[in-house]
């Protein structure tokens, strides 16, 4: 009885080591959220007076920004009116590609702070800003301050105070600040956000985005070796936007939803110290980020986020763009495929893990057919593909902003996408350097995430 009695205190005690305890919940990092400046209105659904022929400045004329004036030189509506790079020869090289079209424009090259005179300059009314990341938000302040609507390339802003000084200065000048994201225009993201806003997933839970991109052949290519230099002295997801945009579309964010937490991991930087040492010929033992950098984020309403950022290792070129539905699936990469729930299937075969109806090849183009996004008309398609710019999309993005300019509509893209977008990056900073604890996303919105129900484009009358 004894022994009996001590095997069933054992097996008791057993059993209570082996079942799990509630987990306190962890600590979550909460973010500031400042007030709105007295005065101070938001810009959610904002339009401004329209602009029947729109003078652009370009400011920062290396790869993006050359391609960029002659894409330009195309789009209906709008002029360069203005070049600027602090390396002369850049300037003169954009300027001769005009002026050999029969088309004029001011310079301004050859001092840090050229992009001051852009700004100032009375032919301007939208600065479209290219330089390397660190010289983004200081162009952009500067060009509200003095009446210009902006446009920046990505990624727009690299910490959280930049994108409250972006967010404010937005709201109290009254102008336009747009991040440049055109993956949200390339065609695959196009119909698969018109699918979704048509039910065919039914309700999209899920969604994954990335910017997996080898960039071993073309670092040299950036100016100074600025990028390589900003992975070495950064931690986190540097350049979010590409994968994490388009997906935050498909979501609704602050149109119905809202980010509120997120988790980040990383690896240890393997790769990134061997470009260093291979440029200097000193070891290098201070590269701070990780060859792969992950981040989860949950919504308000309970859906989940996967960023991925990998820009150090041979992977493929991959933006992983990936929306799970409640009943349905859509991936772009490796294989371009729309999957849907099946109908009525009566036999089932166990070898064939695939259940679903899936939509690839010549099914998959007669599928999205059917999805036409509403600014993809056959004519700007058409235009967009000979002009090009990353396949079209950089040029369907152009002109879009000049079409909602023109027209003193909303833009497709606001300032509250640019800092939900570009916040990712200190963000997943602050949870690595706190060993992967859970970071409160701010809403930049102050509150008026819920005002407007669904993504929607802008449409003359």
């Amino acid at each position: 009885m004894k022994n009996k009695l001590m095997a069933l205190c054992a097996f008791v005690l057993l059993l209570g080591a082996c079942t799990p305890k509630q987990a306190s919940s962890p600590s979550i990092i909460r973010t500031d959220v400042p007030e709105r400046p007295a005065g101070q209105q938001d810009m959610i659904q904002f339009a401004a007076d329209p602009i029947a022929d729109v003078g652009i400045g370009v400011v920062g004329l290396g790869m993006r920004g050359s391609d960029a004036v002659e894409r330009l030189s195309f789009v209906p509506g709008c002029h360069v009116a203005a070049v600027c790079d602090v390396e002369p020869d850049r300037a003169e090289r954009s300027l001769k590609y005009l002026t050999d079209k029969g088309l004029s424009a001011n310079s301004y090259s050859g001092e840090e702070e050229s992009y001051k005179k852009l700004c100032e300059d009375p032919s301007v009314d939208l600065v479209y800003i290219c330089t390397d990341w660190v010289h983004h938000v200081p162009v952009a302040l500067y060009a509200m301050e003095n009446g210009k609507h902006v446009a920046i390339e990505v990624p727009s802003a690299e910490s959280l105070q930049a994108c409250w000084d972006l967010v404010n200065t937005s709201e109290r000048t009254r102008r336009h600040c747009m991040i440049l994201e055109n993956c949200c225009y390339d065609f695959f993201e196009l119909t698969a956000l018109e699918m979704a806003k048509q039910g065919v997933f039914g309700e999209v839970i899920h969604a994954e985005g990335a910017y997996l991109h080898n960039l071993d052949p073309f670092w040299k290519a950036y100016w100074n070796n600025w990028r390589l230099d900003f992975n070495q002295t950064h931690r986190g997801d540097l350049y979010p936007t590409h994968g994490f945009g388009p997906v935050c579309q498909v979501l609704n964010i602050h149109r119905g939803d809202r980010l509120k937490t997120l988790v980040a991991m990383d690896t240890d930087p393997f790769n990134g110290p061997k470009h260093v040492e291979a440029r200097t010929g000193e070891p290098c033992d201070d590269f701070k980020n990780g060859d792969v950098t992950m981040t989860m984020l949950r919504t308000e309403k309970g859906k989940s986020i996967l960023v991925e950022h990998d820009v150090l290792t041979p992977r493929p070129y991959n933006r992983m763009y990936q929306l799970v539905g409640t009943d349905g699936y859509a991936g772009k990469y490796p294989v371009q495929e729309i999957c849907l729930r099946s109908e009525g299937a009566e036999n089932v075969n166990y070898q064939n893990l695939s259940g679903e109806k899936i939509y690839r090849g010549e099914n998959l183009e007669k599928l999205m057919a059917q999805y036409r996004s509403p600014i993809l008309t056959p004519e700007l398609e058409k235009m967009a593909k000979e002009v090009g710019g990353h396949g079209g999309m950089d040029f369907v993005m152009d002109y879009r902003l000049v079409y909602c300019l023109n027209n003193g509509l909303p833009l497709d893209m606001d300032v509250y996408d640019l800092a939900e977008w570009c916040c990712v990056t200190e963000l997943s900073r602050i949870s690595l350097d706190n060993g992967c604890v859970p970071v409160e996303v701010p809403d930049f919105t102050r509150g008026g995430w819920n005002k407007v129900k669904g993504f929607s484009y802008a449409f003359a009358k």
